[in-house]
């Protein structure tokens, strides 16, 4: 039995964003039902086509592959598509809490139908790389060398094992492992050579604050202080609360259980919601309304 996190449960029994969309902007297509995995992802830019408004999703495959489109159409919603276009693997694993490392190529495949599909809206084409430039490495998956090489360079990644995990490559036949780790190898050898410089270059980064964030990454900010800071206390006393929208610094939330139609619950909200936002996010502008 997979170490699933109780977010990868939610979007896996209660997945959002499930269908289609009428007369799409893009429409990305990845992996085949004879591997085991397959995924549809479309978008529906505004009126202005600067921003995704809808995004819809339809996947064949296991409960991380469901929980990993569910999570990334939630993060994508209300980007622009330079924004979206920045969403990694990594950035879906974390949103969802964690991933078991066996099952990080379902948010590899969610990264990739959402580059396919900004690459139809911008392209026309429904292809996402050249393949005569774009070696074929694992016949047995249909994965190719820049798939590998992206899998590599985001997740940090170190052997073929963990390539299989993340891409699927060497998990049939096994006869593709010799080319993964000739790809390992030249990486990682490249990996080494800038290493130093960049430690040299590198300086701290300092958070950005939270009213610069994006709508997505304001969401997912709240939702991890209100899942560590917050639920633990209010489940306690059988209640619970939910995170409806972030409007700029306006945070609107629903109280659940015990705490729906609490008498208290306006204190609940001033001295525990909205005092452990505005520590966690360092913003005193922030406020909590409940609806």
């Amino acid at each position: 039995m997979w170490d699933y996190s109780e977010k990868v449960l939610d979007h896996f029994h209660h997945p959002r964003n499930v269908g289609t969309i009428e007369n799409p902007d893009g429409v990305g297509q990845v992996g085949a039902l004879a591997c085991g995995d397959a995924l549809k992802l479309a978008f529906k830019l505004d009126e202005k086509k600067e921003r995704i408004a809808d995004v819809k999703f339809q996947t064949f495959g296991c409960a991380s592959a469901i929980a990993s489109s569910s999570a990334l159409t939630e993060m994508i919603k209300g980007m622009t598509l330079d924004e979206a276009s920045k969403v990694t693997n990594a950035d879906i694993a974390k949103y969802l809490d964690g991933l078991p490392e066996q099952k990080m190529h379902c948010s590899v495949m969610g990264m990739e139908a959402l580059e396919a599909a900004i690459a139809n809206y911008r392209t026309g084409d429904t292809t996402v790389r050249e393949l005569k430039d774009d070696p074929l490495v694992c016949t047995c998956f249909n994965v190719h060398e820049s798939e590998i090489v992206e899998a590599v360079r985001i997740n940090h990644l170190t052997t073929v094992e963990q390539v299989t995990n993340y891409t699927k490559a060497g998990g049939a036949c096994g006869k593709c492992k010799g080319a993964i780790q000739a790809i390992l190898d030249r990486e990682l050898g490249n990996r080494a050579e800038n290493g130093a410089a960049r430690n040299a270059a590198a300086a701290p980064a300092a958070p950005v604050p939270f009213a610069e964030l994006s709508p997505a990454k304001k969401v997912m900010a709240v939702e991890k202080v209100l899942e560590a800071e917050v639920r633990p206390s209010l489940r306690l006393d059988g209640g619970d609360i939910e995170l409806v929208d972030v409007q700029g610094a306006r945070i609107q939330v629903r109280f659940l259980g015990h705490c729906a139609g609490c008498m208290a619950a306006n204190l609940t909200k001033n001295g525990l919601v909205e005092k452990k936002l505005r520590e966690a996010l360092g913003d005193d502008a922030l406020e909590v309304e409940a609806i």
